[in-house]
């Protein structure tokens, strides 16, 4: 490390929604960021940034190690949200297993923090009172997606407690805001609503969080952060309708007025699931989401406020801004 420098924060996954935010946030933070990504990455998030780009997967080493070189603080980004497949067997591999590289190469490189990006799927479900942190994992029908995300979370806290880790882990919720140029599945819902061809709601409600505030609660939790600790990073429970609503406003359409129960979701999914099996193809609207919608329970995010300092804008500020940025995108 250069004398006088300050240590470099490394991104791993910098290319997707919420590792693109991570890394704007800590180069208007004045940061030295390096990213590691794959060659085939697309960037668009992020090629307008002054960072040092270096190449290679999550089961390469040596290209880990020499990533981590001079760094403090490593965001690790990289997620496989693809609860559809058939074969699951990439989920665990991305997941799980790449996972166990990046951990291995953190705790050789001795790091100040080490920040997780974990997921809602990991906590509990409770209908008389919002889940917190210390609820015990209790999920029934999440599928494989939810058991590799859960094996992954305690991945990271065994290396925490068994391997000295400075990690901590942040179970981030539903994410909406600018710069979703995948775009991630909700995501495309709200393309959809903001471009007035998805009249629909869907009869569900979910914990959802703007994508900069989450990106904060990650920068917060490298200098906040108890090692061996996770966090609920999420605003609020709202409703599909209501979530629907505040992007057709935000653009000047017309809220989407026809209901989609349930009942009718999990018909048209199961419905989907044998259309997959038959054609032999993923197919994305699979029974297994609609199960994770259905079980998700309100949330309690008052230890991020406690020991992060974070405090999230309501979320709603974010749907609307993920609404005008699919319009302008669409001109």
């Amino acid at each position: 490390m250069v004398a006088g420098r300050r240590p470099r924060k490394l991104v791993i996954g910098a290319s997707g929604f919420l590792g693109s935010h991570v890394t704007r946030q800590l180069v208007a933070a004045g940061e030295d960021v390096r990213v590691m990504l794959r060659r085939t990455s697309a960037t668009r998030g992020i090629d307008d940034l002054p960072v040092e780009r270096c190449y290679g997967d999550v089961f390469d080493d040596a290209a880990l190690a020499a990533a981590m070189s001079g760094c403090d603080v490593v965001y690790h980004c990289v997620v496989d949200a693809r609860m559809w497949l058939r074969d699951p067997a990439p989920l665990f591999r991305t997941n799980v297993d790449g996972l166990r590289h990046v951990l291995d190469a953190a705790v050789t490189a001795r790091l100040r923090r080490f920040v997780y990006t974990s997921t809602t799927g990991t906590l509990a479900i409770n209908r008389t009172r919002p889940v917190t942190e210390n609820d015990p994992h209790d999920w029934d029908g999440g599928g494989p997606y939810v058991q590799a995300r859960v094996e992954a979370e305690n991945l990271v806290l065994s290396h925490a407690r068994d391997r000295g880790l400075p990690a901590v882990a942040l179970c981030i919720s539903t994410t909406y805001g600018p710069g979703d140029w995948a775009p991630t599945p909700h995501g495309d819902l709200i393309a959809r609503v903001a471009a007035g061809r998805f009249p629909f709601y869907l009869g569900f409600s979910s914990e959802v969080v703007g994508i900069e505030d989450a990106a904060r609660a990650m920068l917060l939790a490298a200098d906040h952060g108890s090692p061996g600790e996770r966090y609920i990073v999420s605003d609020r429970y709202l409703s599909s309708r209501e979530v629907h609503a505040v992007a057709a406003e935000a653009v000047g359409r017309r809220a989407p007025r026809i209901p989609l129960p349930l009942p009718l979701l999990y018909s048209a999914a199961r419905i989907n699931d044998a259309a997959s099996a038959v054609l032999r193809r993923d197919l994305m609207f699979a029974a297994v989401g609609i199960r994770m919608a259905d079980l998700m329970s309100p949330l309690d995010h008052t230890k991020a406020e406690r020991e992060l300092g974070w405090t999230p804008r309501p979320v709603e500020e974010s749907i609307a801004a993920a609404a005008r940025f699919f319009r302008d995108r669409a001109r």
